[in-house]
């Protein structure tokens, strides 16, 4: 048997960082994925914050610039495979390849399952799940990325109100997020990370203090307070880095603790 001395000799640890890495940040101009974005950058990775708005898309840019990151700026629509694939292109273009991509496109309709139309519905799911797997197609056959992590939601697993498609389209990449690691492991991982009440400019009104949710969720969350983008970016960072080599097909929910409280 190997004695204590050798077993210490022979641990290694590969330690959370993305430092080096090429990052694409898929909506990751607003929220959680801007946040996302400049996290990436803190942590030295070139990064290619995405989205449709090409005033954002520089805005962002020029943040991930700031802290000392390279950056790519290329607008993208998720539900466009042409738009998806020149995004690809350019990044390999630029970078050389690609290590990461982050799914965070969002679109929401608030109505409930009686009042949302069919237009809504397909477009939600068009953005948030189709368009996650159009992504994830894309960069797996045309770059090198290693691994992939989809922004899931509490909505897949708790009942809000009139949140009937989006909570849907969630729950989809929650399934989709456990199909694809299986199929491309193992040159690809593939994680989610499912984020809970997080106050972006999107949310701010609705979890204002003094307003019913935010009561709710500062009562029953033992962290006792509303989520900050920054709370996911951190999450998505580990999953990005060699620390997670051996986590694949797994969901962290960065809700403050609120999921496992039940009073």
């Amino acid at each position: 048997m190997p004695d204590e001395s050798s077993e210490r000799a022979a641990f290694t640890y590969d330690p959370v960082t993305v430092d080096g890495k090429t990052a694409v940040v898929v909506g990751g101009t607003s929220g959680i994925g801007r946040a996302i974005a400049l996290a990436f950058a803190e942590e030295g990775a070139n990064v290619v914050p995405t989205s449709r708005t090409e005033e954002r898309v520089a805005a962002t840019a020029e943040e991930v610039r700031e802290r000392g990151s390279e950056a790519l700026e290329v607008t993208c629509d998720v539900t466009d495979r042409d738009s998806l694939e020149s995004l690809a292109d350019a990044t390999i273009d630029r970078f050389g390849g690609v290590d990461v991509v982050v799914n965070s496109s969002s679109a929401i309709a608030r109505s409930s399952v009686s009042e949302v139309t069919d237009e809504e519905w397909e477009h939600v799911l068009d953005v948030q799940l189709t368009g996650t797997h159009r992504t994830v197609q894309t960069f797996v056959t045309r770059t090198d990325v290693e691994s992939v992590v989809n922004i899931a939601s509490l909505s897949s697993v708790l009942g809000i109100d009139e949140l009937a498609a989006y909570s849907s389209a969630k729950g989809g990449i929650d399934g989709y997020t456990h199909a694809a690691a299986k199929d491309l492991g193992p040159e690809v991982r593939v994680n989610a990370v499912r984020p809970g009440f997080i106050a972006t400019a999107q949310t701010a009104d609705a979890y204002a203090e003094d307003t019913h949710r935010y009561e709710r969720v500062t009562e029953r969350a033992p962290s006792g307070r509303i989520g900050r983008p920054e709370d996911v970016a951190g999450a998505v960072v580990y999953l990005a880095s060699d620390a997670a080599s051996y986590v694949t097909g797994e969901t962290i929910t960065v809700d403050g603790g609120f999921t496992p409280s039940a009073f």
